[in-house]
């Protein structure tokens, strides 16, 4: 009580300098001497105010919670007094043109004066103050709030910034732009000296500094540092569809967030986010809405099957999607026509013909057997001869037929539907720009329709992902798609900013061999080059004679753990059988669990458990991998379609491993006990 006492007077003290230090400044209404004495008290509490020399226009405001480009209205909005109360509160609210064009003309320079520092667009927000007046809402990407709210709202942002952080960008501002000057509150803490900050500025150390503790802090730190490349990326002007790929670790998904919140700040129309993924839109809904909250309501995130059923739903198209129906019609198919075909000498199980139907037959749209007997098989090892894919083309007409007999869609048929309507679209394009994530998990079809949203308009549709990390059989080449990235439209992201050396030299040994062909169709070796900014991550390997004792080895590792790592570790299983005896063992030893299924990146302090899929897209500090290995230790027939499975497994293992940044533990067991867990993950991994 004595100390809120304490705190109130010195505000009070605080409130009466910065009013007394205002009227000093001539050329300035009343309302404006208000705001302002309220940001020369925010200077005592961490923050950097810059003002123009003339003491008038726009102000600049630099602090923990980020760049604020702040303009004060003086006397906006109140309307002549014999106006009813509603009309005046209807003028109130209105934001006159001129105001909101010159304070996002000052956002705009602001934005460029801090790239070089590797501060996203995000982190630079317009704020308009009429004096005088009590309201907090939106206007285009502009925030307006009141004189009474301003000085709140600043101090309640989220911390994006270290104090030397703010101190280093407001004086790089000051230097690059001339017309601006620091002011601080008199008798508040007094600013750094231009003499102070000289010794301590380093524009590469700042860079660096900035990332490294990116690294440590929370989300909202990394969310507002990237590498200026980086930078470059998000604020691009593309004339037509572009890709930003790039190896593990380069931050493709991070660049796609700022740039979905660039161009939500930038259009009227709304951003639509897709992921292959149901988990995934959840989380990157979090991030958004934690980095750039005013603009989060107008970015749509989607996994994409729930979009199109969405889609389909609105414009009146039933969809009946059961996938354990269209798994019984196959199943039958298989046995009716495939068990006793020519198929079964090439691979007598029906998971990889399935995966055929799927991925390169109904994934491509094909609807012709003349289509299938000439297409190019990406990523597809087993050589089919025409009479072969006859026998596949025979499998697949049985399987459709017994699924329309049971009048169910599969999830293909989803996608092909929803294909079909936007087709039909003859008007202007639902959303202003669509971003797709983990591109190279989608089919052909599903690009297409997504292509067919926006069309090759000017940063329209932004690809994002890496062929490497592919975990799903077969593929596909933009071309196919009929999309065209040309030029500068396709960058190679090249720096890892979240793996160490340790880490990315182990996962890298397990896909070494497997050269992989990306969406462009390009062959790229397995292992390739990159730049590493992190150096601290820890490979811990145990191997135990029992599955026993690898599991116990297992719940001593995780308890080891600081105080609080919990909510930065996941576990993860090449297969829902293994996790669901992982989650129990975790569970009986006291640890708490968090499956990915239901994460959704709000902070929660307990372990997170799902398969290696699940965990595209996402990182975390410690990664543990029990019986990692469990799918490579049984022997398996050495054909083109075992080779094809091993090739993904390792794929998949390969992802789950680059997930780490500052410990990768991998489990596994030297005895024959790894068998039981080795069948099942190759069962489930083929789902």
């Amino acid at each position: 009580m004595r100390e809120a006492r304490r705190q109130e007077r010195l505000l009070r003290e605080q409130w009466e300098a910065a009013r007394q230090q205002v009227r000093r400044w001539s050329g300035l209404g009343d309302g404006e001497r208000r705001v302002l004495a309220q940001l020369l008290v925010l200077t005592a509490r961490g923050w950097r105010l810059l003002v123009g020399r003339a003491r008038s226009g726009d102000v600049l405001m630099v602090g923990p919670g980020g760049v604020f480009v702040v303009g004060v209205v003086d006397g906006a909005g109140h309307g002549p007094p014999d106006l009813r109360d509603e009309v005046r509160d209807e003028v109130r609210d209105k934001v006159r043109d001129e105001d909101a064009a010159r304070l996002l003309a000052a956002a705009k320079v602001a934005e460029s004066a801090v790239a070089s520092l590797g501060m996203s667009p995000v982190a630079v927000q317009p704020v308009l103050v009429p004096a005088g007046q009590s309201l907090d809402r939106e206007h285009g990407r502009i925030r307006v709030l009141g004189e009474q709210q301003v000085g709140r709202v600043l101090l309640a942002q989220p911390r994006r910034l270290r104090a030397e952080s703010v101190r280093a960008i407001a004086d790089h501002l000051e230097r690059v732009l001339p017309d601006r000057e620091g002011t601080a509150l008199d008798e508040g803490s007094p600013a750094p000296s231009p003499a102070d900050s000289d010794g301590l500025f380093d524009l590469d150390g700042l860079r660096e500094a900035a990332l490294e503790g990116a690294r440590r802090a929370p989300i909202e730190q990394w969310m507002t540092f990237l590498h200026p490349d980086q930078v470059a990326l998000v604020r691009r002007n593309w004339s037509g569809p572009a890709r930003i790929s790039g190896p593990a670790g380069t931050g493709k998904t991070v660049v796609a967030l700022h740039r979905a919140a660039h161009l939500a700040r930038r259009t009227t129309g709304r951003i639509l986010y897709v992921t292959f993924a149901n988990n995934l839109p959840r989380v990157q809904s979090t991030f958004l809405r934690t980095m750039a909250p005013a603009v989060a309501d107008r970015v749509d995130f989607r996994s994409l099957h729930s979009w199109a059923q969405e889609f389909l739903q609105g414009r009146g198209v039933p969809v009946r999607l059961s996938g354990d129906k269209a798994e019984t019609a196959f199943s039958r198919a298989w046995t009716h026509v495939g068990r006793q075909s020519r198929l079964a000498q090439i691979d007598p199980g029906h998971t990889y013909w399935r995966e055929e139907i799927d991925h390169v037959i109904k994934g491509r749209g094909l609807t012709r057997f003349e289509e299938y007997a000439v297409v190019a098989r990406t990523r597809r090892r087993a050589r089919l001869q025409r009479a072969h894919r006859q026998a596949v083309w025979e499998l697949y007409e049985e399987y459709e037929a017994r699924r329309l007999e049971r009048g169910v869609h599969d999830f293909n048929d989803v996608l092909s539907m929803a294909l079909a309507e936007a087709a039909k679209e003859t008007g202007p394009h639902p959303y202003a720009a669509v971003i797709v994530d983990e591109v190279q998990d989608l089919t052909l079809v599903g690009v297409r329709l997504l292509h067919a949203l926006v069309g090759d308009a000017p940063n329209g549709l932004l690809l994002v992902g890496d062929g490497q990390q592919t975990v799903y059989p077969g593929g596909f080449r933009l071309t196919d798609a009929g999309i065209d990235i040309r030029g500068d439209r396709g960058q190679v992201l090249r720096t890892n900013y979240r793996n160490s050396k340790q880490i990315l030299d182990a996962a890298l040994a397990v896909v070494a061999d497997d050269a992989f062909e990306d969406l462009d169709g390009e062959r790229t070796p397995g292992r390739r080059d990159v730049d590493l900014t992190y150096h601290d991550g820890d490979v811990v390997r145990v191997a135990e004679p029992t599955v026993e004792a690898h599991d116990r080895e297992l719940v001593a590792a995780v308890k080891a753990l600081p105080d609080g790592a919990s909510a930065d570790t996941a576990l993860l299983c090449p297969s829902k059988w293994a996790l669901g005896h992982y989650q129990r063992v975790l569970t009986q030893a006291g640890i708490a669990v968090c499956q990915l299924e239901q994460y959704d990146g709000h902070p929660v302090d307990a372990v997170k458990v799902g398969t290696y899929r699940r965990a595209k897209g996402l990182e975390f500090k410690h990664v543990f991998l029990p019986r990692h290995d469990a799918v490579f230790t049984d022997a398996a027939p050495d054909t083109e379609t075992a080779r094809e499975r091993a090739e993904l497994w390792r794929s998949q293992l390969f992802v789950a491993m680059t997930r780490a940044r500052d410990l990768l533990w991998l489990g596994s067991v030297a005895g024959p006990q790894g068998g039981p867990t080795a069948a099942a993950s190759r069962t489930d991994a083929a789902r």
